[in-house]
């Protein structure tokens, strides 16, 4: 393990790396309770990975798996709202070692690259009466090899296979620290517009038909926007309608 922060560590960030762990997810819920500043989490193996609703998230050896443990005190909804600064970053990351063009944001928390999705994002978090406690941005980079996966409508990538550079997790880890750490300073200063105008910027599919599944069926419209929660905004045929989460496909 290492908790060395490193020259270019951002400050009031803490930094611990495993060679294996369940999932770091998991390890951020066992540690939250004694978390005294933001806490990014690294493992080079999970043996226990997941994605969103409970899937299973292969990891292969050399790809990037990370979790940031943090207090942003306030609502779930305020929280929720990191889903969008951890895309930022990732986004951004990933421009360092590929051609930006390539890459695109996929609603509600995936990065695309040719298409192809190369990093997830998953948010857990606990809390009582109505406040946050602590929230877990759990994040998984495809950097050496994409799981295979048939009939899937975005089929994984690996930025080594797409033609983009070689770079190691924990090189990694501190990129995308500091570009996590400067998303957060324009929330705490600015606001979320901005944090959701730079994703717009790089969304993919804007202005086009998509298909949104959700628990009560699936909804077809234009992609019009997300606004200021965070939510989904389709036009359908019985005109603007809201959607706070969804699976997307287009």
């Amino acid at each position: 393990m290492s908790t060395d922060p490193g020259a270019i560590w951002p400050e009031g960030y803490r930094r611990i790396v495993l060679d294996e762990v369940d999932s770091t997810n998991a390890e951020a819920s066992r540690i939250a309770a004694d978390l005294d500043r933001p806490t990014w989490i690294m493992a080079h193996r999970q043996t226990a990975a997941r994605g969103r609703r409970g899937r299973a998230w292969n990891m292969a050896p050399g790809n990037f798996a990370a979790t940031l443990l943090m207090r942003p005190g306030g609502v779930p909804a305020w929280a929720a709202l990191r889903s969008f600064l951890a895309a930022n970053a990732v986004f951004e990351t990933l421009a360092l070692h590929v051609d930006r063009t390539r890459l695109s944001n996929k609603w509600p928390n995936d990065v695309l690259l040719d298409g192809g999705k190369v990093a997830g994002i998953l948010l857990e978090s606990a809390g009582k009466g109505g406040q946050i406690d602590w929230l877990s941005i759990g994040i998984g980079v495809n950097l050496t090899s994409a799981p295979v996966l048939r009939d899937s409508l975005f089929p994984p990538v690996s930025l080594a296979e797409q033609g983009g550079a070689n770079v190691t997790a924990e090189t990694f880890l501190t990129e995308l620290a500091g570009f996590y750490a400067s998303e957060e300073s324009i929330l705490e200063q600015l606001g979320f517009a901005p944090i959701r105008e730079k994703w717009l910027q790089n969304a993919a599919r804007v202005g086009e038909v998509i298909t949104a599944r959700t628990a009560d069926g699936e909804h077809t419209g234009t992609f019009e926007t997300v606004d200021d929660a965070g939510q989904l905004v389709l036009i359908t045929s019985n005109g603007p309608m809201t959607i706070p989460a969804a699976d997307v496909y287009f």
